[in-house]
Order: C-alpha cells, then structure tokens, then sequence
C-alpha cells in the first residue's frame, strides 16, 4: 500500500520530467532552424553586399570617366569661345576696312563690272566664230563632195579634191593638162574643167584662184622664159577656157604662178617632180561673203 501511494506521489514529477525534455527537443529543433536561417541570411547579405561593392566600383569608374569627358568639353567649350571672340574681332576689324574703302569699293566693283561685260561680249564674238566656221566647214564639204561625184570618172592620181587651210583645193596633174614644156590646155583636160565649171557656176558666191606649179628642172625656149613663166602662162590658160569656154564669171577669176616655189613633195625624185608639176584651182568665199560668215547671225 505505501509502495503504491509512493508511485502515485511520483508521477506528477515524471510526467513533467518528461514534457521538459520534449519542449527542450522542440527548442533545439528551432534553434537549429534559426542557426540554419541566420547562416542562409548571412550568405545572402554578404552576397549582396559583394554586389553593391561591385556596382558602386563600376558607378565610381562611370563617374570618373564622365567626369574625363566632362572636363574635355569644358576644354572645347573655351577654345571655341576663344575662336568666336576671335572671329567677332576680326569681322569688327573688317567691317571698319570696309567702310574705309567703301568708295574704292564702288569703284572697283564698276571696274569688274565691265571686265565681265568685256568677256560676255569676247565669249559671245568666239560663239559666233564658232558657228561660222563650222557653216564655212559645211559648205566645203558640201562642195567636196559635188566636185568628188563630177569628177568620180577621173583618175585619182591625175586629180584630187581636199580641204586644205580652210578651203578647198583641186589639184590636177601636168600629165592631164599640159603636154611638155607647153601651156596650151589640152583636150582631155578641158572635159575636166567642164566638170569643174558646172559645179563652180552652182556657187557663184565663191572665188576661183587657179595657181600654176612646176618642178625644179629649168626651162628656156623662145616662147617660155622660166618656171614663173611656164606656170603663170599654164594658169593663164585654164582661167581663159573656164571664162570663155564654160561661161565662168571672170570676176571671179584669178591666175597665179608659183613657178617652183611651193612643192608638193620633194624634187629629189622623178615621182616627186612629177607631183609638183601641177595646176591648183582654190575655190575660197568672196572677200565680202567671208565677212558675212564672220557676222553674227541673226543681226
């Protein structure tokens, strides 16, 4: 009986006996937590904290760079402002010289003025010689080819038609013309110069100058001198049958004799001589139709 009454005196001191060692368990369980969380919360501060020291370094490097940039503005800034103090001095400075030479100016101004008038009117003269020429051009071409397709039946060697400084030339040969040492026309070449003729009477605006030419081997007989008056005589003679055999204007005439004087080719050779022994008809405007050409069109 006393056992039993013990035991039941006991068990209040063991039931708390053992609700202490559970609470303490409980508490440990927690203190761990709170050890595990702390630990935790300590790692992510010092992380953050890693990343605030890193980004305030890079703000540090961005400041110090923004400042570099900053104080090399700063620098252009002054310098352009140097520049502009320069430059309102320099226009001030000007704009006195200005109006110290204001009447040099007038006058100088008047002076280009008519230099410019000067090179219009000269760039215009040049225009209108441009264009006049390039008519006179169109016309002796016009007149090649006429005397070309007159002429296609002749021998190319015994007559030729060119442009020659300006104007055109029509050379025949003293093998078509003339029979040696003579200056009488004979009559192959006369239905030459009826050709010729026809197309000269087609611009009875153009002058006829018929040039006699001869090589270096002299000449004497009792009706021909020399050479200047072998081709003088030669040209003579054609000038008399295209005024009267083919009705061409005598006003338009004009014989000449260059005698040996003015080659075609060297006189060294027999082919040589025989290209120098030669007549020439140039036909060139008349002196006034030439001017015409000259003037301006239109005035």
């Amino acid at each position: 009986m006393k056992k039993l009454l013990l035991v039941f005196a006991m068990m209040p001191f063991l039931f708390t006996s053992c609700v202490g060692k559970k609470k303490l368990a409980d508490l440990e369980s927690q203190l761990t937590q709170l050890q595990a969380s702390s630990s935790s919360a300590l790692s992510k501060a010092k992380a953050d904290l890693s990343d605030c020291q890193s980004l305030t370094a890079s703000l540090q490097g961005e400041l110090k760079k923004r400042d570099t940039d900053l104080e090399a503005k700063n620098g252009q800034l002054k310098a352009l402002q140097e520049q502009l103090d320069y430059f309102k001095k320099t226009n001030t400075n000007l704009l006195d010289r200005l109006s110290d030479l204001s009447v040099i100016n007038k006058s100088g101004a008047e002076s280009i003025r008519k230099s410019l008038d000067a090179l219009n009117e000269q760039g215009k003269y040049i225009k209108d010689l441009n264009s006049s020429i390039q008519r006179k051009d169109s016309m002796n071409l016009s007149l090649v080819m006429n005397l070309k397709r007159s002429l296609a039946d002749v021998n190319d060697e015994d007559v030729t038609v060119e442009v020659k400084k300006g104007v055109v030339y029509i050379s025949i040969s003293d093998n078509l013309m003339f029979a040696s040492g003579s200056a009488v026309v004979n009559a192959k070449a006369v239905a030459v110069l009826a050709k010729v003729a026809k197309v000269l009477n087609d611009h009875k605006e153009l002058d006829v100058l018929v040039e006699g030419h001869t090589d270096t081997v002299p000449i004497s007989t009792d009706c021909i001198q020399d050479n200047w008056d072998l081709s003088a005589k030669r040209a003579t003679s054609v000038v008399r049958v295209l005024q009267t055999k083919f009705d061409v204007d005598p006003e338009r005439l004009t014989a000449g004799g260059r005698g040996e004087y003015e080659p075609a080719s060297a006189n060294k050779t027999s082919k040589g001589r025989k290209q120098n022994r030669r007549t020439e008809i140039i036909v060139t405007p008349k002196l006034d139709q030439f001017f015409s050409l000259m003037a301006p069109q239109g005035n």
